[in-house]
């Protein structure tokens, strides 16, 4: 005799369909936030690194003027610099070194200016803006509402990997494949902790 199917499994699969969609977009931001900062050691997630020298054309005649004692004749050196690269970022502060080289403090960089040998290096760091972002909210270095949202999340996958347990029937399911899968799956963070040593 054919087994009677379970009634409830099918609004199992309705609401496992639509919490998952519910967690998309979280699931995108941790995931990839995950990856990112499990690789610390290797690169910064957060900021991209610039260390760059450009040749720019400037007006042979700011080569004359006296830039430590003209602080206007410094900043027509730092915006023809900043239009030579083809720039528009805010420029927060200019200082003469000395009369032939100009420092530019950008947001997150500064820009070397030798008026002499029309060149420019540019060193700092550049904000990888939705990594950083991604990785601001993994952390949870939000607002305390965060935790909440995170919290409802977490509670989201416990469900969906609690649902998805009982979704198939047979030899597909926990009779099965799918006891087999999960022991596999709890097997992988038992057999780390073992191996590592624990804690």
């Amino acid at each position: 005799m054919r087994a009677r199917p379970w009634p409830m499994r099918r609004w199992l699969r309705a609401w496992h369909r639509d919490a998952g969609y519910l967690a998309v977009g979280l699931t995108f931001v941790y995931a990839v936030s995950g990856l990112a900062v499990n690789h610390i050691a290797d690169w910064d997630p957060n900021f991209t690194q610039v260390d760059r020298t450009q040749t720019i054309q400037l007006d042979p005649a700011l080569r004359a003027r006296p830039l430590t004692q003209d602080a206007a004749a410094a900043r027509t050196v730092a915006a023809a610099a900043m239009k030579a690269l083809g720039r528009d970022d805010i420029v927060r502060d200019v200082y003469a070194v000395d009369d032939t080289h100009v420092d530019v403090t950008l947001d997150g960089t500064m820009l070397y200016v030798d008026v002499g040998q029309g060149q420019v290096r540019e060193e700092g760091q550049k904000e990888r803006f939705l990594l950083r972002l991604a990785n601001w909210l993994h952390l949870n270095r939000g607002k305390k509402a965060w935790t909440f949202i995170a919290d409802g999340y977490a509670v989201l996958l416990i469900f969906l990997a609690t649902s998805g347990l009982f979704m198939l029937p047979g030899k597909l399911g926990l009779r099965g494949r799918g006891a087999i899968l999960t022991g596999v799956g709890a097997l992988v963070p038992a057999l780390y902790v073992i191996l590592s040593g624990g804690p």
